[in-house]
């Protein structure tokens, strides 16, 4: 989990506002572990004991600080969804002639960064959207602005002309690329897992043949 700063906002629904540096240093330490945890069991089988006695807290302490269980994990969620937004808003194209090759890469390449960093987070929300579906609303929500915050980055390198149906099929490149990497996250299929450096150079490839494509349908021939 990727904070945005040592001490987090934690301004954050059913979590207790935390004055003392010790006691948010707590907090933080709690989230942090639960992520951890949560890459290697469902959130069904976190057990609240276990995560406390990882950072050496008391049961008490934890209900001191969530309300619930339910909203420890809501407090995951948060942040997680914050450091995606934080990302989005740290894209950049490097230059006015940088390639189209290369900007695929980079934006694919911060995606599964952001993704590999709240990997248990983001398959917990998954699983709990069977009954939650509301639980997978944020994410979803930071997918479509994802889209929208690389459609302006790729166009230009797109060519000109025909705006509306480029603009759609980066559109559905980033569903490609986003179903690939959550059933990944989920399912774990293979050949390639979410860690795999060629999940990168792949769905970055991908991305580009999707786009080239389209550019090629709006070449004269």
């Amino acid at each position: 989990m990727r904070p945005s700063s040592d001490e987090p906002d934690f301004d954050l629904p059913g979590v207790a506002p935390s004055r003392q540096k010790r006691s948010r240093e707590t907090t933080l330490a709690l989230l942090r572990a639960g992520a951890g945890m949560l890459r290697t069991r469902s959130l069904a089988e976190l057990s609240i004991e276990a995560l406390c006695t990882e950072v050496g807290a008391t049961v008490g302490a934890f209900y001191s600080r969530f309300e619930s269980k339910e909203a420890y994990f809501n407090a995951l969620m948060a942040l997680a969804a914050r450091d995606g937004e934080q990302r989005l808003g740290e894209i950049r194209r490097p230059s006015p002639d940088t390639d189209l090759d290369k900007l695929c890469h980079i934006i694919v390449s911060g995606i599964i960064a952001w993704m590999r960093n709240h990997e248990g987070v983001l398959r917990a929300a998954l699983q709990h959207d069977d009954t939650r579906p509301d639980k997978w609303t944020p994410f979803k929500a930071l997918a479509k602005a994802t889209t929208g915050r690389a459609t302006p980055l790729l166009l230009p390198a797109m060519d000109k002309g025909r705006k509306a149906a480029k603009t759609r099929t980066i559109a559905f490149g980033f569903q490609v690329v986003l179903g690939t990497l959550v059933n990944a996250i989920l399912n774990d299929p293979g050949p390639l897992s979410l860690r795999s450096k060629e999940m990168e150079t792949r769905l970055a490839g991908c991305l580009l043949l999707l786009l080239q494509a389209e550019i090629n349908q709006s070449t004269p021939r």
